[in-house]
C-alpha cells in the first residue's frame, strides 16, 4: 500500500499546528527565557517544516502516482477482515474498556483478531485469555498502570 507523501505531509502540518496552538497556553517561568513550551514548540515547528516538504514532494509526484495505491493484500478478503478486526477492536476497547474492563475487552479483541487471521477457535480462546492475563499482570502489577476492572471489579486483586 502506498499513500502519497502529500497526505502525510498535510497530516504532519496539522499535528504541528495543533501542538503550536496548545503550547501557547503553557505557563511562563518568571526569570527564565526558556519555558516549558520551548521544546514542544521546536518539535512542532519541525513537524510543520517536514510536513511542508513532504506535501510539496507529494504534490510534484501526483501526476505520476495516485494519491493512494492499495497493495495486493487488499484484494484478499481474509486480510481485509483482519484489518477490520484490528480497527473495530481498538474502537471497541475505547468505547467499552471502562464498563467491561481490560481483561474482558482484551480477551475479546484478541480472540476476534486471531479468528480473523485463521487461528483454530480452541487455540484462539486459550491464547486470548492467557495473553490478556499476562499483559494485565505486567501492566497492572509490575508497571502499576491502573487498568480498568469493569465487570470484574468484585474480584479485583
Amino acid at each position: 500500500m502506498k499513500i502519497s507523501d502529500a497526505i502525510f505531509g498535510v497530516l504532519l502540518m496539522l499535528i504541528g499546528a495543533v501542538v503550536l496552538v496548545v503550547v501557547q497556553g503553557f505557563p511562563k517561568i518568571p526569570g527564565q527565557q526558556v519555558g516549558p513550551a520551548m521544546f514542544p514548540g521546536l518539535i512542532a515547528a519541525g513537524l510543520c517544516i517536514c510536513g511542508a516538504i513532504l506535501t510539496l514532494r507529494g504534490w510534484r509526484e501526483r501526476a505520476v502516482e495516485p494519491w493512494v495505491r492499495l497493495g495486493p493484500w487488499a484484494r484478499m478478503p481474509r486480510h481485509v477482515l483482519a484489518l477490520l478486526a484490528v480497527v473495530v477492536g481498538v474502537v471497541f476497547y475505547m468505547l467499552a474498556g471502562q464498563a467491561l474492563g481490560f481483561l474482558v475487552c482484551a480477551s475479546l479483541v484478541l480472540l476476534a483478531c486471531m479468528l480473523a487471521l485463521g487461528v483454530r477457535p480452541g487455540l484462539a480462546v486459550l491464547v486470548a485469555v492467557v495473553a490478556s492475563l499476562v499483559i494485565h499482570f505486567a501492566f497492572y502489577k509490575l508497571l502499576r498502570v491502573p487498568l480498568p476492572w469493569g465487570v470484574l471489579q468484585p474480584i479485583a486483586w
